[in-house]
């Protein structure tokens, strides 16, 4: 009893003398472990995470129970066991810092100094309109295509891996560059700064078990590059015309082409910037001196 008094009174005692400092840190550790968990839910990581789980727990019985053999195989086993760990979710911890890198927003504001030009603005509005056209189309004669279109994420690899074009986004384009028979109708097309940068592009392939039989290569090299980026990218089916959408690994389908131009003005085509934000500093601390 008078161990587990003792044992208590450590507990209070540290508790009054910690300060706030304190309480940031264990804040900060307990995000940390929960958004851990999170991702390790959320991908083909969970049944591993769950294996070495048991591993330890076997370890801490074997130290326990002094099996001295057992001891010694699990602890060389462990002395490894963290470069195999890497070795093994490589996957998971890249997509884990991409998205890191995605969500924070004040560096993203930092280096993302083009998005908020007025004439990439007005590209990117004619660029939506002329994909939706040519969806439509494509729809209509059972073309596949696969149109990526880049957002904060460089995408300078996956452009690399096709031919480069550098030339405005039209239906009449993207109708050659899709139909059947071209050179480069069976990769993706990337679109930069509503610009078409490169097209025949090779996409990871995503490795989601729970994908539609119904969707082919083309929704799962979707999906793929939604998982490890977060561009936008359409997608149209050869065999049903169907016409989907995919973004942060999630696949939206049978749209229309008013569906399609709503998602896509509302996730790449870059918000206007009131006027006033739109001077440059020195300018407007003339205008309110002015005033």
């Amino acid at each position: 009893m008078s161990a587990l008094q003792n044992g208590l009174d450590k507990i209070l005692n540290n508790f009054r003398s910690s300060g706030w400092n304190d309480w940031v840190d264990i804040l900060i550790v307990a995000v940390a472990v929960y958004a851990l968990i999170g991702l390790v839910r959320r991908t083909r990581a969970g049944q591993l995470a769950r294996g070495a789980t048991l591993i330890l727990a076997v370890y801490a019985l074997a130290f326990y129970f002094n099996l001295r053999t057992l001891t010694w195989i699990l602890n060389n086993v462990l002395q490894v066991g963290f470069l195999a760990l890497v070795v093994v979710f490589q996957p998971e911890l890249r997509r884990a810092l991409e998205q890191l890198g995605r969500t924070d927003v004040w560096m993203a504001s930092l280096f993302r100094t083009h998005r908020d030009d007025s004439t990439v603005r007005a590209r990117w509005q004619t660029a939506t309109v002329a994909i939706c056209d040519a969806a439509e189309q494509l729809s209509d004669t059972r073309t596949g295509a696969l149109i990526v279109l880049e957002r904060n994420s460089n995408l300078s690899e996956i452009i690399r891996t096709g031919t480069p074009l550098n030339g405005d986004v039209n239906r009449e384009m993207l109708g050659t560059i899709f139909y059947e028979g071209t050179p480069l109708h069976d990769g993706a097309v990337v679109v930069r700064d509503g610009m078409l940068k490169a097209a025949g592009c090779v996409l990871p392939l995503s490795n989601n078990l729970e994908i539609g039989k119904d969707m082919g290569t083309r929704h799962r090299a979707a999906l793929g590059m939604s998982e490890n980026s977060d561009a936008v990218i359409v997608v149209v089916s050869e065999e049903t015309g169907i016409v989907s959408l995919a973004k942060n690994g999630v696949m939206i389908r049978r749209l229309d082409r008013q569906s399609l131009f709503n998602l896509l003005q509302e996730d790449v085509v870059p918000p206007e910037q009131p006027q006033e934000q739109k001077r440059p500093f020195w300018n407007r601390r003339k205008a309110n001196e002015e005033e």
